[in-house]
């Protein structure tokens, strides 16, 4: 699970933003603060992973929180800024303090899920690697990247890995090709290529099942966001 720590001077917000939170699969809101003396604080306290940072606080900018968190060596804590702070001068001060992404209030839900899950994609891609050629940076760079399909691999096309995508997301449980073919009215071949795919992604996690064949079933379980290769 990714730990995630919700900063928001608005109760109402925070509470909004905490909610959402806790509806993406991989993510836990393990606290709140209304304040950058209490992010901080908290962040100390509670280690989390994730940092949803509001800009505008009362008693210090969420950008002084920032520059204190990139000094405190022992707080490895990435930062997304959620703010209503739409000027240059502060986008530009928050991407070198070092934010993994940008969300501009107001949002939909979608929006505030599709950015943490291509979040969750980049971590775990990082996960997977020991050392990154210059293919598998510009893999992580385009985990961030919204639109990601603008250059889909031969075979791929965007409308039918929409359909594949939308069934892995919304099982709860694992899935086979068999059922995300019937779910998005595919063939079971065409179905496994792109799960293939995905799990080529990180957006999706292959596991074998064994059964009294012998002969392994392949499961997969949705993960995180498409990013373009």
């Amino acid at each position: 699970m990714i730990r995630t720590l919700v900063v928001d001077d608005d109760f109402m917000s925070a509470s909004i933003h905490r909610t959402y939170v806790d509806r993406i699969t991989g993510f836990e809101a393990v606290g709140e603060a209304h304040s950058g003396g209490e992010a901080l604080e908290l962040v100390r306290r509670l280690e989390p992973d994730l940092v949803l940072l509001d800009i505008y606080l009362p008693d210090v900018s969420g950008l002084d929180v920032l520059r204190r968190l990139r000094q405190d060596d022992e707080a490895a804590v990435d930062v997304i800024a959620v703010t209503a702070a739409k000027d240059v001068k502060t986008l530009r001060a928050a991407m070198q303090g070092g934010v993994v992404h940008y969300i501009v209030k107001p949002f939909l839900f979608e929006t505030f899920r599709e950015r943490l899950e291509r979040y969750a994609a980049l971590r775990q891609r990082f996960e997977r690697l020991r050392e990154a050629s210059q293919g598998d940076v510009d893999h992580l760079f385009s985990l961030l990247r919204v639109g990601g399909h603008a250059r889909l691999p031969k075979g791929i096309s965007a409308p039918t890995l929409a359909l594949v995508v939308a069934a892995a997301r919304e099982s709860e449980t694992e899935v086979s090709a068999v059922d995300v073919a019937e779910r998005a009215g595919i063939s079971r071949g065409t179905a496994r290529r792109y799960l293939e795919y995905l799990e080529s992604l990180g957006s999706v996690e292959l596991t074998l099942r064994y059964g009294a064949t012998g002969r392994p079933e392949h499961l997969y379980r949705w993960s995180g966001a498409v990013g373009a290769r």
